[in-house]
């Protein structure tokens, strides 16, 4: 027996010696990442895509959007942006007519009532609709294997009735007289904002921000995801993003977008703002409520405003606008092309919306489960091409460090601008009327039009164009 537990001793001390030999590595090795870092050079260029998981395949999966990924690398996205991907709150969860579900009497139809996206019931962990967190990581190693950064929708205002803090620490949320926790108010009007599946967060709590802190960072350092959307930025405090960006940016480069329109969030914490203002317009000139010269009394403003090294994001629909305000074949039912190509040539990043591609044409359903089609066609193409031209094109940078933006001439209902860098030059020019316009290009040189390929040589020859008709020229 003794001999036996001898050789036994010895065994475990060689296995042991064995085990501590193998775990001996090379020092000072640095772990190479999957994709270059976050950097200006790459927002110059990029296409941002907000993915929609719910919604995007019958699935509602990571694993069904992953799949895709390679399709979105043919449209020239550089960033996907992922709406929620947080558990959504059951306490107070909202049905599509407004009411909690918790007073729907029949259970197969409180069911199928998901919830919004923005009322999170625990910031570290994965909605269990759309996979797990292996599923996840499957997800942002695939993007990145093409060439695509992956940042994720936060919801920093408010949280769910059933996140953990409720609870565990009701000073983190802004309370009422009584003692109560609220949901968040209107400061113009002292009511309600309406979003009453959700209870405010106190920014005067010091310590609420530093685990939301936390809770950001965990991301970054175990999901390797490149940044945040930071939804209703403008009512959150400037100086938290400011921490929060420095804080990130101790682990790695990241690319930050505020759901907001102002300035100052750009200085120190933000990338990326968006460009609702010209949103607007867009679909007021599309109705005929407005004319080009509202679009360049905007982009004086912007001249004004902002800072050279901000960058918009401009767009034509996303999931508030196609859920609530109307599909593009509602809002722009003859000319979404046009301002479609706008978004591409003008300053700024281009987003595109999931099922845009594809030239959806129904609001898609906030609450409950539905889907985007799938068929390619006309729509599609254009996005393609618009996407390879603001890939490659130096003069349609719009980041950091943008291409130039110079008017040519002036009329109310044609819009034809020149921009340039690096001895490339791009001319847009379009019509945004119901009538044809003859324009006369004030450039010289010879184009190409790019869409169909053939050569113009300017100023020699005057164009005609289609009621909301529009060309671009390169050089």
């Amino acid at each position: 027996m003794k001999k036996l537990i001898a050789l036994s001793i010895i065994a475990f001390i060689s296995l042991y010696a064995c085990k501590k030999e193998t775990k001996t590595e090379p020092q000072n090795v640095e772990v190479q990442p999957d994709i270059p870092p976050v950097s200006p050079e790459m927002m110059e260029n990029a296409v941002i895509y907000e993915a929609n998981i719910r919604q995007y395949s019958p699935e509602g999966t990571f694993d069904a959007f992953t799949k895709d990924i390679p399709v979105l690398k043919e449209l020239g996205v550089k960033i996907i942006w992922l709406m929620p991907i947080n558990p959504i709150s059951e306490i107070k969860r909202k049905a599509t007519d407004g009411s909690f579900t918790s007073e729907i009497e029949d259970e197969a139809e409180r069911k199928k009532y998901l919830g919004s996206y923005y009322s999170v019931s625990d910031y570290k962990a994965i909605n269990p609709e759309f996979g797990t967190k292996e599923d996840f990581d499957e997800l942002v190693s695939e993007a990145h294997k093409n060439g695509i950064y992956v940042i994720v929708d936060w919801v920093p205002n408010h949280t769910g009735w059933d996140h953990p803090w409720i609870t565990e620490h009701p000073d983190y949320y802004t309370q009422n007289e009584k003692g109560e926790i609220i949901d968040p108010i209107n400061p113009d009007t002292g009511e309600s904002w309406g979003w009453t599946d959700t209870a405010d967060l106190n920014y005067d709590n010091m310590e609420m921000r530093k685990e939301m802190i936390a809770d950001l960072k965990y991301w970054v350092e175990n999901h390797n995801i490149d940044g945040f959307r930071m939804d209703v930025a403008h009512k959150v405090p400037v100086d938290f993003f400011e921490t929060v960006t420095t804080e990130l940016k101790k682990i790695k480069p990241v690319f930050m977008l505020a759901e907001a329109e102002q300035p100052d969030l750009l200085i120190n914490a933000f990338d990326m703002q968006y460009g609702w203002h010209v949103h607007h317009i867009f679909n007021e000139i599309a109705k005929g409520k407005a004319t080009v010269k509202t679009f360049d009394e905007y982009m004086v403003q912007n001249e004004n405003t902002l800072q050279d090294d901000d960058i918009n994001m401009n767009f034509v629909t996303n999931h508030d606008e196609n859920s609530w305000n109307g599909t593009l074949k509602e809002r722009m039912p003859n000319n979404k092309e046009i301002f479609t190509a706008l978004t591409y040539t003008m300053p700024g990043m281009p987003l595109i919306y999931s099922g845009q591609e594809y030239d959806l044409d129904h609001r898609l359903k906030f609450f409950e489960k539905d889907s985007i089609p799938k068929t390619r066609g006309a729509y599609f193409e254009l996005l393609k091409k618009l996407g390879a031209l603001k890939n490659s094109n130096p003069a349609l940078n719009g980041g950091k460090n943008k291409a130039s933006y110079k008017r040519l001439d002036s009329s109310e209902n044609v819009l034809l601008f020149e921009r340039e860098k690096d001895g490339s030059s791009l001319v847009f020019v379009g019509n945004f009327s119901n009538q044809p316009e003859q324009v006369h290009v004030s450039v010289t040189g010879e184009y190409t039009d790019y869409l169909n390929e053939t050569k113009t040589k300017f100023p020699d020859t005057a164009i005609t164009l289609q009621p909301w008709e529009f060309r671009i020229y390169t050089k």
